[in-house]
């Protein structure tokens, strides 16, 4: 069997718990494609996953690592879509913290026009979920009010700009004033200072949203209702100060609410497909022609991802945290 360098979670803990090992290049299965990795993305799961929170799905790699971008370096033998050399991004079950990665030939895309293998690794994770949440699960529309939660993170950034090309009015949350700007660059109409303003208030002098994309949780739930307008929709994604309070259901069932969520990772591999073929036929040609772009806050050798979890757990990146993997 060849041999792989791969960063693995040795136990538990803080960030210099994810060690070198060795391993077995994995081998497709016969709907599979092994990707020879250039560059992977650091997401918040990562993190989740190294300290014992977010256990891989059963039969998944127990590496980190959720997206990639690469070259296609074995197909297994249904596969049709890709061929040897192919050059592509990809939702990973698992496993992007290494050279090379098995994954789903339905859950990889192109890279789009104009886009490096660098950029495109920026992509799966945050278009994936932005799109199953905000269009497909909240069915946001254009003209109506939309807030995200955490604008200036991956999914933040990304959020904002597909919001804002559908013609939705955006607003955000960001700890910070240079974040706050960003976000309005990016699209938003009013970027919230969490540190100086309660959002909340904020919301309500212009009537209220339609839908809410939240990772916080905790206290910004039942805040996170009330800024809601009739038949508005809540979609939660994660929970950053926690998943335990206490709401009064009332509200929710006088302004016809409906709150929801989802994580990615575990959902079926048709789901994971449908969403690819959403975002090839109506996302990628935005990435192509410039109206979408992907933001990089920075990258570390594979090596180094002590280093890049450290920098996501502090919170202050904007944008993406990426690995470079190989050439």
């Amino acid at each position: 069997m060849q041999m792989m360098r791969a960063m693995a979670i040795s136990e538990p803990g803080g960030p210099d718990v994810l060690k070198q090992v060795s391993r077995n290049i994995p081998s497709p299965n016969r709907n599979e494609v092994v990707i020879k990795i250039a560059y992977a993305g650091v997401n918040r799961p990562d993190v989740l996953q190294r300290i014992g929170s977010y256990l891989p799905p059963s039969g998944a790699s127990d590496l980190p690592g959720l997206e990639a971008s690469g070259t296609v370096f074995a197909v297994g033998q249904n596969v049709t879509s890709w061929k040897i050399g192919d050059k592509v991004c990809a939702l990973l079950p698992g496993g992007g913290y290494a050279e090379y990665a098995a994954t789903q030939a339905s859950h990889c895309l192109p890279i789009p026009k104009g886009l490096s293998l660098k950029q495109a690794a920026a992509l799966p994770e945050t278009y994936f979920t932005v799109w199953s949440n905000v269009f497909q699960r909240a069915q946001l529309k254009p003209h109506e009010k939309f807030l995200v939660h955490g604008g200036s993170s991956g999914i933040g950034t990304t959020a904002i700009q597909m919001a804002n090309v559908f013609g939705s009015e955006i607003y955000t949350t960001a700890g910070t004033y240079e974040k706050c700007l960003v976000c309005e660059e990016l699209g938003a109409k009013r970027a919230i200072n969490y540190k100086e303003e309660d959002f909340l208030d904020v919301i309500k002098s212009i009537g209220g949203v339609h839908v809410i994309l939240d990772m916080v949780g905790g206290d910004y739930i039942e805040k996170n209702i009330k800024a809601l307008v009739d038949d508005g929709r809540l979609v939660q994604i994660a929970f950053l100060k926690g998943s335990k309070v206490e709401i009064n259901f009332a509200q929710i069932m006088t302004k016809r609410l409906t709150v929801t969520g989802s994580t990615l990772r575990p959902q079926s591999d048709f789901l994971k497909t449908k969403i690819a073929s959403e975002l090839y036929e109506q996302i990628w040609p935005l990435l192509g022609n410039g109206r979408l772009k992907p933001i990089i806050f920075n990258t570390f050798e594979l090596s180094d991802v002590t280093t890049a979890h450290l920098v996501m757990e502090k919170s202050e990146h904007i944008g993406k945290i990426l690995l470079k993997v190989q050439q």
